[in-house]
């Protein structure tokens, strides 16, 4: 099984690239999506929350907004709050790639928004950076509710510059020529991965 690695910084498009290896019938693991569904119904996780950030919980809800701002220029609370989730999410990914080894399944995608922040090219056979120009990437994210100025340029300072995950990233995907671009660019990525696998499989 081939362990696809799928990033980018805010903006660039990460989203949208998931949501296309999923129309390709490629599984996708979501560490975002996780992260949401232990703040909703992971009382461990809240418990650990709570205690570490006693204002952003209450009863049984975590107000994501009050704890995004809680660690937005705290370099220790943001570290603190990524050693509560990022275990569980780890886990959570270990359980996805398990399952899909005994269903033999050929290609998947680990979708990690912090992938070479956190060390995860480890665990991945290859990886995808999606990438647009910085006007568009700018464009995009300050359309998103509650985004202001200082806040998107504090998320760009917490991860790696585009140029550093282009660099060291196998494979490179402009998202900024159109979604028909982008699909036919992740495609032909796919078709190379399944084209390579059925070569080596014939020739063992």
């Amino acid at each position: 099984m081939i362990v696809l690695g799928l990033t980018g910084s805010i903006g660039m498009g990460k989203s949208t690239a998931a949501n296309m290896f999923r129309a390709m019938g490629v599984p996708v693991h979501d560490a975002d999506a996780t992260v949401h569904d232990l703040l909703a119904n992971d009382r461990g996780v809240r418990a650990r929350i709570a205690s570490r950030f006693p204002n952003v919980v209450s009863g049984d809800a975590v107000d994501r907004q009050a704890l995004g701002a809680a660690v937005f220029g705290n370099p220790k609370a943001r570290h603190d709050l990524e050693n509560i989730l990022h275990p569980p999410v780890r886990q959570s990914a270990d359980r996805f790639l398990r399952k899909h080894r005994l269903l033999r399944t050929a290609l998947v995608v680990l979708d990690i928004p912090l992938l070479y922040e956190t060390g995860g090219e480890a665990r991945v056979d290859a990886v995808v950076v999606v990438s647009a120009p910085a006007a568009l990437q700018r464009r995009r994210v300050m359309s998103r509710p509650g985004m202001d100025a200082e806040r998107f340029a504090g998320i760009l300072a917490s991860q790696l510059p585009d140029l550093e995950k282009r660099r060291r990233a196998e494979f490179v995907v402009e998202t900024g020529l159109g979604k028909a671009y982008t699909f036919v660019k992740l495609k032909r990525i796919v078709q190379a991965i399944r084209t390579a696998q059925s070569g080596s499989r014939g020739s063992a």
